[in-house]
């Protein structure tokens, strides 16, 4: 029986095909540019770095010979970077270096290209004995004094470079020269305080706490096992019962021997100094040693005791530097630490090192480790 819906003879009807569902084109994602911006910035800077660093690398061939700069070129790669900046230009031939110490005097505290203090002003020296025009050098000390270490490279280094190259070091105190302070001080050809000068507090102080009777107080109790009997001396957790008299003999042995060599340098910085100024100059009093208790000292009291030449500003100080090196208006000069993007970007390279941002808020507090001696005053807290 054939369907009412065909007809005789007819051909079958066509089956449309359902449509073909094409998806929509993917749309291409929006290319960010921000990366590229940072990247085309992050170039620039190096190439200003590079070229900051040619041109120095040029500046300082041409002032001072291809030899000598080839010479000491691995030295001032090894040591920190150092860029000379006028101070005063009086528009002559020769120049004066003014190397400051601020703060406390310390090998910890590196920069942010990894020196620390005495590094630096070992550098300055340097530079300064490099340069055949820097005809003298003039130490700003504004210092509380600091660490026995430390304090003694920075008094070495400076005796050093007036032996090896006969050219004077003159200091000029700030409002604290004090313990450390003058402990750098002494070495130098000339000595300026101003009248209102700290300074003085020649002595050294080993620091520390005993936590003993406070663990008591708590229940806590140590659990020390040791090699010999004194394997735990300025331990903070022994009972002061426990002391013997003897430990107390060997740690004062070893402040009193430290001291010695203090009063040794006093002794040794001033004498010299004396020997070339002669009548212009201050010789130690004789009764010197008597004030060399820790007490400080304004400078016109160290000036009667001879522990400084003259009572004065920085202006007298550059006065004198001029005479003793037979200069006329010399030019002022100081060597500041050159940091570049390679200093920025090392703080993210360092692997396996923990590094930490520093905020200045504007408290200079030394951190006195214990069991550690100081050539160091400290001032009283409020």
């Amino acid at each position: 029986m054939e369907s009412s819906f065909s007809t005789p003879g007819a051909p079958p009807p066509l089956i449309t095909p359902p449509p073909v569902i094409t998806p929509p084109p993917s749309s291409r994602p929006r290319r960010r540019r921000g990366w590229m911006i940072a990247a085309l910035v992050l170039i620039l800077l190096l190439g200003f770095s590079l070229l900051g660093n040619l041109s120095q690398f040029v500046s300082h061939t041409l002032s001072g010979g291809l030899s000598r700069s080839l010479k000491n070129s691995a030295a001032h790669e090894s040591g920190p970077r150092l860029e000379e900046v006028v101070l005063e230009d009086n528009g002559s031939h020769y120049k004066i270096a003014v190397i400051s110490v601020d703060g406390i005097i310390t090998r910890r505290g590196a920069d942010a290209g990894g020196h620390d203090m005495v590094e630096v002003i070992k550098a300055q020296l340097d530079r300064a004995r490099e340069d055949n025009r820097v005809k003298a050098v003039i130490l700003k000390v504004d210092s509380p004094g600091g660490e026995v270490m430390a304090s003694d490279d920075i008094s070495k280094a400076i005796a050093y470079f007036q032996a090896d190259t006969k050219k004077p070091v003159i200091c000029s105190m700030g409002s604290l020269a004090a313990s450390g302070g003058y402990y750098i001080s002494a070495p130098c050809r000339w000595i300026v305080a101003n009248d209102l000068t700290i300074t003085g507090s020649i002595g050294v102080i080993m620091h520390g706490y005993n936590f003993r009777g406070l663990m008591d107080k708590v229940g806590v109790a140590p659990m020390t096992y040791k090699s010999g009997k004194y394997k735990d001396m300025l331990s903070p957790d022994r009972s002061t019962n426990d002391i013997p008299p003897e430990e107390h003999a060997m740690v004062q042995a070893l402040i009193d021997e430290t001291f010695q060599k203090f009063k040794g340098v006093v002794r040794a910085g001033r004498a010299a100094a004396h020997e070339k100024n002669k009548a212009e100059g201050r010789a130690l009093a004789a009764n010197w040693e008597d004030s060399a208790d820790g007490r400080v000292l304004s400078g016109t009291q160290a000036l009667t005791l001879g522990f400084v030449d003259q009572v004065g500003d920085f202006d007298d100080a550059v006065d004198r530097t001029e005479k003793i090196a037979r200069l006329t208006n010399a030019n002022l000069i100081e060597y500041r630490e050159h940091y570049d993007l390679s200093d920025f970007l090392s703080l993210f390279s360092q692997s396996g090192a923990a590094s930490s941002v520093k905020i200045d808020l504007g408290l200079d507090i030394p951190k006195l480790r214990a069991g550690c001696m100081y050539f160091l005053w400290q001032t009283p807290e409020n």
